[in-house]
């Protein structure tokens, strides 16, 4: 039996997920799990790379111990976050989270060189604070000596392909989301990089999901117990989730529910319209040269936060918050937390989801009060007020981003459908089912890791094409139908 190992890495947690083909269904089978927390590090919120990478091993080595070794593996993480490396391929300084505070008055600073209006007709990348242009300016501001030393730039999950391969290469999906990449060569923007003063030779060519690019190392064979192909699958976590949304037709809108939410559809041509930019649409590059036109919308998030709030637990590593003043001493689960939601399905305010001050504020609880006494409604009291609030804020940012996509591709949409974690979220689903008054279609679960596997089993033949490979998914997987 032919295994095949997705190793999905989320910004809280990670997992190795085995997949396998029998008569022409997928298999999945989780092997490892792992938590992913920040740390913090010369004043930046940073992720703990030494730790993510004892983990990818760790669930490398589970594999051989269960006697199921994978004859390929890919990674995917989320987008933005990158490393550079010098010459000699070392590390240099530290992998600094996007909810860092760096980049805060970047845009401003670069829109004489690069005024955004310019920067979105040619990659078609919306605006959002952290992005990685923002980043990499941050970065000039404040170290620059760290991009003098630099040979090689790479997102996250090609910098773990370097440790396993000894491999430099950076990956299409991945690369769109640093707004550095032109919407129509589908390559690193020459012009972008000469207004940021950013050297050419620190970016690669930018190699398509399906390439392989080997074996592992040596070193790490002997640490793990087995050689096997390192493949490049969507290496962006969304663009491997939208690969997973099972075959129906293309009247369907796709939505990657869980820490972020991703809503759009596939295009085989990017819109870098002026309306585009002005509802705040990108176009991320996907799989076999597609592109995502989505609305990236803050998501589970925000139950995220409410959730570590209510438990006590910090984002950042190291770190534990007391637990919310006249709250029960038991620990709230994300169940609880719906059913409480649908507890106060009367509570009528709402808030504006993308808003700034929920992206990284010291209490989720405090920010959605205050939001709501400055735009005049009633602040929420309750957890079940709160959630409540969330969910309904929620599903009418879907519906107006459904909208919004329908009038600037002239598509009319007849269902949502969902795959990632949210998928099993019943009372959202429910909510965005009657705010948009489309069909959801939720499921499956796992959407990041079974697009990720899904270019692995097409790469080794398993699946002919990925209309053969979407159908299978549709067969292999529960999942359901919510009317509006």
């Amino acid at each position: 039996m032919q295994y095949h190992l997705a190793i999905d890495i989320g910004t809280s947690q990670g997992r190795h997920i085995l997949g396998h083909v029998e008569d022409g269904r997928m298999v999945l089978e989780e092997v490892y799990r792992f938590e992913n927390r920040q740390v913090r590090r010369r004043g930046h919120d940073c992720w703990n790379l030494e730790a993510l990478w004892e983990s990818i091993l760790a669930g490398m080595r589970a594999c051989y111990r269960l006697g199921k070794i994978p004859s390929t593996l890919g990674i995917d993480t989320w987008a933005v976050d990158f490393v550079l490396l010098d010459r000699d391929g070392g590390l240099i300084g530290d992998a600094v989270a996007y909810r860092d505070k760096r980049t805060q008055g970047m845009r401003e600073l670069l829109e004489e060189d690069v005024p955004f209006d310019w920067l979105y007709s040619r990659t078609g990348i919306q605006y959002q604070p952290f992005n990685t242009i923002y980043q990499l300016a941050a970065l000039t501001q404040e170290r620059p000596e760290e991009l003098d030393r630099a040979a090689h730039f790479l997102m996250l999950p090609e910098y773990f392909n370097y440790l396993l391969t000894g491999i430099i290469r950076n990956e299409y999906t991945n690369a769109t989301s640093t707004a550095l990449v032109n919407a129509r060569t589908r390559t690193w923007d020459e012009e972008v990089l000469i207004r940021m003063g950013l050297p050419f030779d620190l970016f690669g060519p930018l190699s398509m999901p399906g390439t392989i690019l080997g074996g592992l190392t040596e070193s790490i064979q002997a640490r793990v117990g087995y050689n096997c192909q390192v493949i490049l699958p969507a290496t962006h976590d969304t663009g491997s989730a939208f690969l997973a949304v099972p075959a129906r037709d293309d009247e369907a809108v796709f939505l990657s529910s869980d820490t972020w939410s991703l809503l759009g559809v596939e295009l085989h041509k990017a819109i870098t319209t002026p309306e585009s930019q002005a509802e705040n649409f990108t176009n991320e590059g996907g799989a076999w040269r597609r592109f995502r036109f989505l609305k990236n919308i803050m998501g589970l998030w925000m139950v995220e936060c409410i959730y570590r709030e209510l438990n006590g637990i910090s984002y950042v590593e190291g770190e534990r918050r007391s637990r919310t003043a006249g709250t029960d001493q038991n620990l709230w689960t994300f169940e609880a937390l719906a059913e409480a939601a649908r507890e106060a399905a009367d509570f009528p305010s709402t808030v504006d989801v993308n808003d700034h001050s929920f992206l990284a504020p010291e209490s989720m609880f405090q920010a959605i009060r205050d939001f709501c006494e400055k735009t005049g409604q009633q602040p929420p009291e309750t957890v079940g007020e709160t959630m409540q609030c969330i969910y309904h804020s929620l599903a009418l940012c879907y519906a107006d981003a459904v909208e919004c996509l329908s009038r600037l591709t002239g598509k009319r949409f007849t269902s949502i459908n969902i795959v990632g974690g949210g998928s099993q979220d019943v009372y959202l689903n429910e909510m965005t089912a009657r705010a948009t008054g489309l069909t959801v279609y939720a499921g499956p679960v796992e959407g990041v890791a079974i697009g990720n596997l899904l270019v692995q089993m097409m790469v080794t033949g398993d699946y002919s094409s990925l209309w053969e490979a979407r159908n299978a998914i549709g067969e292999s997987f529960d999942i359901q139908e919510i009317a509006p």
